[in-house]
């Protein structure tokens, strides 16, 4: 990857065993504290050199941690959504709670007050616990994995990257799993641009690709395009038909 951790790896002590019972709410805090430990007094010093803050509250830091999950059949399957509930509650060690729809949609067949997902929101230690784990156990995990993108700032500090499957983190048994799952993760920073944020999460362990540079929108560079069917030329269609 493109940068360093300063947080030791435990994918190498972890990988592969899969704990029938998820861990108590005390070992999840004291893993926090290895990150949160690194952060204090290894990533402040490295960060007020970097950007040359004059006060120390200036460096950015994270605030919360937003896992959220949608569930398109919550309301036919009602045993499904307590699975997933459950299963998110494991991953971050806070129970989530229900999302509802705000307005009725009849195309989607949606009533108001419906729910259709679950979401939770992690401060102190289950954030930098979560972190740890998400960073250093459930990416590395991932299938065919080469780095996070860079590109997924909002241009104020905050980061977003979504997850296919919930079973890379230890804390789900594949054999449990009815239905594969993912989850979205929303990191806000208190960073002012994308370049400081994305300094401070690759510096926690955060695995962006290489080549990154914290986003074309940080940039001040419009992001290209994707080029849609009717972009391109008709005739060269026809002609490959023939």
């Amino acid at each position: 990857m493109a940068t360093t951790s300063l947080l030791p790896s435990s994918a190498a002590a972890f990988y592969g065993r899969l704990p029938t019972l998820p861990p108590p709410l005390t070992a999840q805090a004291e893993k926090s504290n290895r990150l949160k430990t690194t952060f204090l007094e290894k990533i402040v010093p490295l960060l007020v050199e970097e950007f040359s803050y004059t006060n120390i509250h200036q460096v950015p830091k994270i605030q919360k941690v937003v896992v959220n999950c949608g569930i398109g059949d919550a309301a036919q399957n009602a045993k499904g959504l307590d699975a997933a509930i459950n299963d998110l509650a494991l991953i971050t060690g806070q129970r989530p709670v229900k999302t509802r729809a705000r307005n009725s949609v009849a195309t989607f067949k949606i009533r108001e007050g419906q729910p259709l997902g679950i979401a939770v929101t992690l401060r102190g230690n289950l954030m930098y616990s979560f972190l740890d784990r998400l960073v250093n156990l459930g990416l590395p995990r991932t299938r065919d994995f080469q780095g996070v993108t860079p590109n997924s700032f909002d241009g104020h500090g905050n980061y977003s990257i979504g997850i296919r499957d919930q079973s890379v983190f230890p804390e789900i048994r594949f054999d449990a799993v009815g239905k594969a799952r993912g989850m979205d993760v929303c990191i806000t920073t208190t960073a002012n641009t994308d370049q400081e944020a994305q300094r401070l999460l690759a510096l926690m362990g955060m695995p962006f690709r290489e080549g990154g540079g914290g986003g074309a929108a940080a940039a001040g560079q419009p992001r290209k395009k994707k080029l849609k069917a009717h972009h391109f030329d008709s005739k060269s269609k026809g002609r490959s038909r023939r």
